[in-house]
């Protein structure tokens, strides 16, 4: 026990005077290795992250742990001395690489097809330009909404702007969900738990539905407009949103934008309303803002 005991802190100390102490020193003559350091430590701290979160909940994470484990009994049984132990795990581990190809086979061939693709760059974080997801999401609740008008299904979709509505998500069920016609389609179908009241989109997303609006509270209004359209008004006077409604007993299709109701759109004229007030009008102007500021940054730059 005595032996096993000096050989282990024999182990720890070599370790630290061959690799931290060398590696300290080496830093010491070369500060500038610091930044190197610091950026090949965050990548990798990154690189993990990802591979934990992309493996979570799913068999690929069963067999890291089993791995992991492996690797824990293999060290324990080198500095106990269970020699035929150690021998057979060592053995296992010498040909682990081949096991892991074999096991990996599909998620590896799916990582290379990917290289280079859209899933790829959304694993390291670069998601598409927030202008394009935009505008891929506006033609999905276009398609929803001409769905649920063609079978005369209710529905109300709130589109959040700069004004935000954490308080109106508050009050419905949270879903932060990708946006789909499929979902929007199913939430408001009759008799579910959450087709009664509004969903919200916001920052790209499904944030939550069965959302309470408040209702406009002109009288005129109110007697002729059903609930949904006077929720859309009154969500629209308050706030900057433009809501979606579709009338359960016509099919109809509404837009309440500032607190004025455009009635009776078709499929072509609401996706050309939605893509002029939330990108034309939002985004490309804010890009372009942008852009301006950083040309007379550089002008002030090459001015100097």
């Amino acid at each position: 026990m005595l032996i096993m005991k000096d050989n282990f802190f024999t182990t720890i100390n070599n370790f630290w005077e061959i690799n931290i102490v060398n590696y300290i020193q080496e830093l010491n003559q070369n500060p500038i290795r610091i930044i190197c350091l610091i950026l090949d430590l965050a990548i990798v701290i990154y690189l993990a992250y990802k591979l934990l979160r992309a493996t979570k909940n799913s068999r690929v994470w069963q067999l890291i742990k089993g791995i992991a484990m492996l690797v824990v009994i293999t060290v324990l049984s080198g500095w106990l001395r269970l020699d035929i132990l150690h021998y057979i795990l060592t053995s296992v581990m010498t040909y682990g690489v081949i096991v892991m190809i074999v096991i990996f086979q599909p998620e590896l061939r799916r990582a290379l097809e990917q290289l280079g693709t859209n899933k790829f760059t959304k694993f390291f974080g670069i998601d598409k330009d927030i202008i394009t997801k935009t505008k891929e999401d506006i033609y999905k609740i276009v398609i929803a909404a001409t769905e649920l008008s063609k079978t005369k299904t209710g529905a109300l979709i709130v589109i959040e702007r700069d004004i935000k509505l954490g308080d109106i998500a508050e009050n419905g069920v949270e879903l932060n969900a990708e946006i789909s016609p499929q979902l929007l389609v199913n939430i408001f179908e009759p008799k579910t738990p959450l087709h009664d009241g509004a969903v919200l989109i916001s920052n790209n997303k499904i944030k939550a539905a069965a959302c309470i609006l408040p209702l406009v509270n002109d009288k005129q209004t109110a007697r002729k407009l059903g609930t949904r359209h006077r929720a859309a008004i009154g969500i629209s006077k308050e706030t900057d949103s433009i809501v979606i409604v579709v009338s359960e007993e016509t099919g109809k299709i509404s837009i309440a934008k500032d607190g004025t109701l455009i009635a009776d759109v078709n499929e072509e004229v609401l996706k050309k309303v939605l893509i002029k007030n939330i990108v034309t009008n939002r985004l490309v102007d804010e890009k372009q803002i942008k852009s301006e500021r950083l040309n007379r940054l550089k002008s002030k730059f090459k001015g100097k």
